[in-house]
């Protein structure tokens, strides 16, 4: 009876005090995986509460999203580079600057095809320039790794001058093959111009990048997640040594990925030129600055994190540009302040086995 009495007896003060903290505490542990993910509708109905008008916000929004996507593409391979194979590359730059340029190139030869009002062929067109980017930068990617990174592996202050000796090389040998002017170019003719939903401009080139986007970050997670390789990949970047104790070579994987990361970097080097309309030899090193914050915030190693930091930054910069255009250059900057405030080691960070 004494001990039914005792198990009936109410709990203590100090437990019952306790106890929402505890299942407080448990929520925000549950919650703070998918805090990241918020991030991006967050700060699209910020823009909605503070840009006047709905058109205008949806226009900055597609835009915005365009240019992450863009963003993304090129960062992607550089984010895997630096979780696997622990390189600071600031010659990726060249590798989409080469892009953009044999892409271009081979959008020239091919004009009876972008000058038709053929969606059809516009979009081979553009299929055979990204080809074109896409082989012509994995195999300098190849070339790159092999000459210049390898001899400075572990070393990072090495591996940040090299590296970016390797990139004013890479620019001065664009001037000489194809001249120091500036290049303007047009977009395909059936991707100029816009279409309207909702009183809102919308480009349609702008559109097929967020398309082209979304469909890259959807194979990259499913060739990481559901593929013998990207396990690999994935179990590389925690922990480099036991992936090799298991047998597998992984040195044959950090060459792969380095091709492929150029490669992606010549891919968003074509589309960042047509969304430009204009291409440069320095155009890569203008925007790796946004390519490293994007790897930066989003978290050494992580496609997800990269994917949402690039978007967050695409958004930020249409509108901070809208809203104040002066504040537009320090913007992504501030984010990525905020961010490492907020998260030290990225948004989604790969934690590495010690």
């Amino acid at each position: 009876m004494a001990h039914a009495e005792q198990r009936e007896a109410p709990p203590a003060g100090d437990e019952v005090a306790h106890r929402p903290t505890m299942t407080r505490a448990g929520l925000t542990d549950r919650l703070a995986p998918w805090m990241p993910f918020l991030l991006v509708p967050v700060l699209a109905v910020l823009g909605w509460l503070a840009i006047p008008s709905t058109s205008s916000w949806l226009t900055l929004t597609v835009s915005g999203l365009a240019m992450g996507m863009m963003i993304f593409i090129m960062a992607s391979g550089l984010t895997l580079v630096f979780g696997l194979m622990d390189v600071i590359n600031f010659g990726h730059g060249a590798f989409v600057s080469v892009g953009a340029f044999v892409g271009v190139s081979m959008l020239l030869v091919l004009a009876n095809m972008t000058e038709a009002p053929s969606l059809m062929l516009n979009l081979l067109a553009m299929l055979a320039a990204v080809i074109a980017a896409m082989v012509a930068t994995g195999a300098l990617g190849w070339a790159f790794e092999r000459v210049i990174v390898k001899p400075v592996y572990g070393a990072h202050l090495k591996q940040i001058l090299v590296t970016m000796g390797g990139l004013i090389v890479i620019e001065q040998l664009i001037v000489v093959l194809w001249g120091p002017e500036e290049i303007y170019i047009l977009r395909p003719e059936a991707l100029q111009g816009a279409v309207t939903f909702a009183g809102a401009a919308l480009e349609k080139y702008r559109l097929v990048a967020v398309g082209i986007g979304l469909a890259l970050f959807i194979a990259m997670r499913l060739v990481l997640r559901r593929t013998k390789i990207g396990l690999i990949v994935r179990a590389g970047v925690e922990n480099g040594p036991m992936v090799e104790a298991m047998g597998y070579r992984l040195r044959r994987v950090f060459i792969g990925v380095f091709i492929a990361g150029s490669a992606l970097a010549g891919l968003g080097g074509v589309m960042w030129g047509l969304y430009q309309e204009l291409i440069t030899a320095h155009m890569g090193q203008e925007i790796m600055i946004l390519i490293f914050i994007v790897v930066i915030i989003g978290g050494l190693g992580s496609v997800e994190g990269c994917f949402i930091g690039a978007l967050l930054v695409g958004l930020m910069q249409n509108y901070v540009a809208f809203l104040e255009p002066k504040a537009a250059l320090v913007s992504n900057i501030a984010l990525m302040v905020a961010i490492l405030m907020w998260r030290p080691q990225g948004m989604i960070p790969v934690v590495k086995a010690k």
